[in-house]
């Protein structure tokens, strides 16, 4: 790494795409998606702009977010995306390449590793890093993860839901499901759609799961009004939505979340399983704010579970203390020039 060449740690996620600058801080967190004419294939916006643009675009306009599942869908979009959010974060007239950390999830396989690093390279990183997403949360949570016990992180977030043990500065079980937010704003419209005959958008998935979500029923609950469109007459029509309503609706995507905590809990050794229930599970990634997720996953699992500080932000601020100590995580990285 030379001496004059700028840091930049980026969280590359599905949903939102966050940009740390040593220093600085938390210098950018813009939604993961790029606006795209049709015809001629131009990128016409990106970020915060472009989702303005998500189910409101003309025919020949198309919003599309190049990360799905939190891997590469589409190489050359992925590949603007980063331009920007290198550009921006730096300044047009920055004279030097960066060196840029990209997290990336655990389940990740070497061709989509190779693609993140390829595409970095392209968009005009010096040297890219590579980092897997649970260490990184374990890192910006706070979790001393160099020391002989085992930590159990679980990020759940918009297209992925990574569990993993960390012992040692290594990951020891680990799974990633490609099971998350956006599967439980889908499982919601679906819900709305068959028991309700009401069409709406993803956005407004998003917001009754944030506004009245919950994973488990509550006794006093939240209720909403839902705006979309009536599938029989096929005019607008609103109607009013309650919590426990969406709890039947999410339980499928949750289980599924579930699941795949319980699979690595299955396959950590008996010492590190000890260390878990002593500590608990941190949960991170912006979907584990749903209310009452780690009420289910301690009903589930029988360990505790809580949610790390400013669980949105704990992968992009490992980036940033993984860069600032270069030299201590260089186990945990996997390079590439």
């Amino acid at each position: 790494m030379s001496f004059f060449s700028p840091k930049l740690g980026i969280d590359l996620g599905t949903a939102n795409t966050l940009v740390f600058l040593p220093g600085k801080g938390i210098v950018m967190n813009e939604p993961s998606v790029v606006a795209i004419t049709q015809t001629t294939k131009k990128i016409l916006a990106v970020g915060n702009e472009a989702k303005e643009m998500v189910g409101r675009t003309p025919d020949d306009i198309i919003a599309y977010r190049p990360m799905k599942d939190g891997v590469i869908a589409d190489y050359r979009v992925t590949e603007a995306m980063l331009r920007y959010f290198i550009d921006k974060a730096l300044g047009k007239f920055s004279l030097f390449k960066p060196d840029v950390l990209v997290s990336v999830p655990a389940g990740i396989t070497s061709t989509e590793r190779r693609a993140v690093i390829e595409a970095a390279i392209r968009a005009g990183a010096k040297n890219a890093y590579v980092v897997k997403e649970p260490i990184l949360a374990a890192i910006g949570a706070g979790i001393p993860i160099h020391e002989a016990r085992g930590h159990m992180v679980v990020d759940v977030g918009g297209g992925t839901t990574d569990v993993a043990v960390i012992s040692l500065g290594g990951i020891v079980a680990s799974t990633s499901v490609k099971c998350a937010g956006n599967k439980v704003d889908a499982a919601i419209a679906d819900h709305i759609k068959r028991n309700f005959n009401l069409a709406i958008g993803d956005h407004m998935a998003e917001i009754i799961k944030i506004n009245i979500g919950s994973a488990v029923p509550l006794d006093q609950e939240l209720a909403m009004m839902v705006k979309g469109r009536d599938y029989i007459t096929g005019l607008p029509r609103s109607t009013e939505i309650k919590t426990n309503e969406i709890v039947k609706a999410i339980a499928a995507p949750l289980r599924e979340m579930i699941k795949a905590i319980r699979d690595v809990l299955q396959d950590t050794p008996p010492e590190l399983a000890a260390d878990i229930i002593d500590q608990g599970i941190t949960m991170t990634g912006g979907s584990s704010l749903l209310r009452n997720l780690p009420e289910l996953v301690f009903r589930r699992t029988g360990v505790k579970a809580q949610l790390a500080e400013e669980p949105l932000l704990c992968v992009v601020k490992g980036t940033g203390i993984t860069l600032t100590h270069l030299d201590v995580y260089k186990k945990a990285m996997i390079s590439k020039r």
